[in-house]
């Protein structure tokens, strides 16, 4: 079944279930695929491929972090509690996300493979990292990760 498939049942459950941040929340996704899926067609694209769902879907829940920290820093718990919310919705949809010692793991690996030792080296390994961890870790992690793995080469 495809992501906007999906989407719709889920859409159609929610509204069943009176369950409004999930049923804002999927709508909100949907309204993203969509969008994109429209700024394709002149490309001569009618559906989305699965990785550029997976972007759609990690975009979307790295605006949650974001929100969620910024609402937290002003203390705006209540806002922050509902990005939280939303942020749970997605993730559904997500992959797996990978624990701590994975990415370490995956982190170090990647750090041979490209020969890095010194913090400057740190842009190459990211590039890969990013590339080979989309959608399985949040980008900050995976940076902060990075740098104290560099840091202390």
């Amino acid at each position: 079944m495809s992501l906007k498939d999906r989407l719709t049942e889920n859409i159609k459950t929610a509204m069943k279930a009176k369950d409004k941040i999930r049923l804002e929340t999927i709508r909100s996704i949907k309204k993203a695929v969509m969008e994109k899926e429209i700024s394709l067609r002149p490309e001569g694209q009618d559906t989305l491929t699965e990785a550029q769902e997976l972007d759609i879907l990690a975009q979307q829940a790295k605006q949650r972090r974001d929100s969620i920290e910024q609402y937290s820093n002003a203390g705006r718990d209540d806002l922050a509690d509902r990005e939280a919310q939303e942020l749970v919705i997605i993730e559904e949809y997500l992959p797996q996300q990978l624990s701590e010692e994975e990415l370490s793991q995956l982190i170090d690996e990647i750090i041979t493979k490209v020969g890095a030792k010194l913090p400057k080296n740190m842009g190459k390994v990211m590039g890969m990292a990013m590339k080979q961890l989309k959608g399985k870790a949040d980008g900050k992690q995976v940076q902060a990760m990075v740098k104290a793995k560099l840091g202390n080469g």
